[in-house]
């Protein structure tokens, strides 16, 4: 498999690719959206920091591209909902930079206290600026932490361990889960009306793009602080220049831009109670070398067994719950493609899980059948999409997990209907994978061989002359499974151990007592 690493990826990770057996080649940021998604034609993954942007445009020739990684948190660079269209994986490692952006933060916070940047551009410029740079002390001062998350949670630890009084607000944290919290939960209007410091944490999304416009920070004390070193756009900066000039707001420390780089022309630049840094919230040598060698894990995971972890667009699923999940894949997809050869253009899907299944992660199971039943009769489809598609494509799925297995200790029951009627197959793992029962009738064949599938009169000699036949056109029987359907007809399914042709199909049907003969 082919890696591209863009925007300078630590070595580390890159390492763990090559070990693996993967091809890597390495590439400067690429900002053209064309020539990206021409460079994407031919490799299976890509890895990004923050200067290359995966927009769909870029993604449109990506046929091969199974996952996109970024090196760190944010994944606001990428279109995830094109690449979910599309299939594509898309991992982050929001750990490996945790402590360095929290300690970046927490370093905004005494820079800003005790005017730092200004003192140092001061001595640097031959004064003795002490006067004017009067700061204040951190401790007993009240910080709001808007988003609890890991960054924030660690920031909140720092700061209440050198006495502050701390409080947060998070719109992504359920109310039930505040009480089990140590730090006190407020309304976003009761935490910037209670701060004297309001520091960032979330992720840019639609709904936080200008959390904190001109009204919120109105709402905060007057003489407050503000700093963001999450992402640019979460704060309006024409409003921040507003209240700054205004006197509203005392200062603000930023490390996040709307635009990145930020324009030299940037009125930002020039406000004297700004303090600007360049996105270093993550730029730390221990950082990158934890997010590459984190993603590349990740990433090698998911592309050689399907462990799903850091995945922003698919169900997590560990190493070692893949492990579980693993013997259960192959049968998945030949499952579904058994339904799909079953019921074309099936309009209801119904999977249960049955017996044992405690320990069993079904999210990824349902989604690989899922995947492989609808096939790429209208473009690629992937686990990743598998759920949409068959909403698009009018096939509802529903699942129930729990049962009677029947004598087997996991059993799979399918239940798949469209126009053409419906069918019902049941399968487990014994002895591999293995059809047990087709509409009921018993039967056993793996569903990834050749298999026929024959309706017949039950009655003497229909076997024997399909057997004959079978033998004079050089097909070797290899299993046969034969059951009774109670109505005095039979269903077999005679694996053989190679494709029978169209033309050998419709002479074999000329048998007497054959009432229908397929491959599936």
């Amino acid at each position: 498999m082919k890696i591209l690493a863009c925007d300078g990826i630590h070595a580390d990770g890159l390492t763990l690719f090559e070990q693996a057996g993967f091809s890597v080649e390495t590439s400067d940021p690429i900002k053209d959206a064309s020539v990206l998604a021409e460079k994407l034609k031919d490799f299976d993954a890509v890895v990004v920091r923050s200067a290359t942007l995966i927009t769909a445009d870029a993604l449109k020739q990506a046929t091969h591209l199974k996952v996109i990684g970024r090196a760190g948190a944010g994944v606001d660079t990428i279109d995830v909902e094109a690449a979910t269209a599309r299939g594509i994986a898309v991992m982050n490692a929001p750990d490996g930079n945790t402590l360095a952006a929290a300690e970046h933060a927490v370093s905004l916070l005494f820079s800003m206290a005790r005017h730092v940047p200004k003192a140092d551009a001061g001595m640097k410029a031959g004064e003795w600026p002490k006067n004017g740079l009067t700061g204040f002390e951190l401790e007993g001062k009240r910080l709001g932490v808007i988003g609890l998350g890991r960054i924030g949670a660690t920031v909140a630890r720092k700061a209440a361990g050198i006495g502050m009084d701390v409080a947060a607000f998070d719109p992504f944290l359920p109310a039930a889960a505040s009480g089990r919290l140590s730090v006190p939960m407020k309304t976003l209007d009761e935490l910037l009306a209670w701060a004297d410091i309001i520091t960032l944490h979330i992720p840019r999304t639609k709904d936080t793009t200008n959390l904190i416009g001109e009204a919120q920070m109105r709402r905060m004390r007057k003489g407050a602080y503000l700093i963001n070193a999450a992402r640019g756009g979460l704060v309006d900066e024409a409003a921040l220049l507003k209240l700054l000039d205004e006197g509203h707001l005392a200062g603000a420390a930023l490390d996040t831009f709307v635009t990145e780089p930020l324009p030299k022309d940037s009125p930002l630049r020039a406000h004297p109670k700004l303090i600007l840094t360049p996105h270093l919230g993550a730029s730390t040598s221990e950082a990158q070398q934890a997010v590459s060698t984190i993603l590349a894990r990740q990433m090698i995971d998911f592309l050689k067994t399907g462990a799903v972890a850091g995945c922003v667009n698919l169900p997590p699923l560990s190493a070692e719950a893949a492990k579980e999940v693993g013997p259960w894949i192959p049968l998945m997809t030949e499952l579904g493609k058994l339904a799909n050869r079953l019921v074309p253009a099936a309009s209801k899907l119904h999977i249960t899980y049955a017996g044992r299944t405690e320990a069993l992660d079904t999210r990824p199971l349902s989604r690989l059948l899922v995947a492989a039943m609808l096939g790429s009769a209208s473009g690629r489809v992937t686990p990743v999409n598998a759920l949409g598609e068959a909403a698009v494509r009018g096939l509802a799925v529903s699942e129930t997990l729990g049962g009677d297995g029947d004598g087997f200790d996991r059993l799979l029951r399918i239940e798949v209907a469209g126009e053409q009627g419906s069918r019902r197959i049941e399968a487990t793992l014994h002895r591999g994978p293995r059809v047990v029962r087709l509409d009921g009738v018993e039967l056993d064949f793996d569903p990834g061989a050749h298999v026929l599938l024959m309706k017949n009169e039950d009655k003497p000699g229909v076997i024997g002359l399909l057997g004959s036949n079978l033998g004079a056109a050089g097909i070797n029987i290899v299993n046969f499974s034969l059951g009774a359907t109670g109505d005095g007809h039979a269903l077999a399914a005679i694996t053989v151990d190679r494709e029978v042709s169209a033309t050998q199909l419709s002479g074999l049907r000329t048998i007497p007592g054959i009432v229908s003969l397929d491959m599936i």
